[in-house]
């Protein structure tokens, strides 16, 4: 699925579109730079939702503490069953590389769509 098709379905979600980042969070990503936030990104999805076999899905993102969690809540990308219902990758089975590389992608243009609007504050 096409990234800005996905981020315009996700932005109707009353649950999905009230994610944001905070000042905390733009620093962060600020100091560190996207290269970096994209390495714990790729991180995070082969630790946390690659695997065929998730025994908390659902429960294995935390909402807070990165801006890579706060954009797997706001993506869709957060576990096995959301990835499903939004991305249509289906359960019980290991992601491909491409699938990864598209979740990353996912991930990586709603932080830079977030960088986007603080800098126009």
């Amino acid at each position: 699925m096409e990234v800005d098709v996905i981020l315009n379905k996700l932005s109707y979600s009353k649950f999905r579109s009230s994610f944001r980042l905070r000042e905390k969070e733009i620093a962060y990503i600020n100091d560190k730079g996207l290269d970096v936030i994209r390495k714990h990104a790729y991180d995070f999805i082969n630790k946390r939702l690659a695997s065929d076999n998730i025994p908390n899905d659902g429960k294995q993102t935390p909402m807070r503490g990165h801006p890579v969690f706060i954009a797997q809540h706001a993506t869709g990308t957060c576990c096995r069953g959301c990835l499903e219902k939004w991305h249509h990758i289906s359960k019980n089975r290991k992601l491909t590389d491409n699938e990864i590389d598209y979740v990353v992608c996912v991930i990586m243009e709603w932080i830079k769509r977030q960088l986007d609007d603080y800098s126009k504050k």
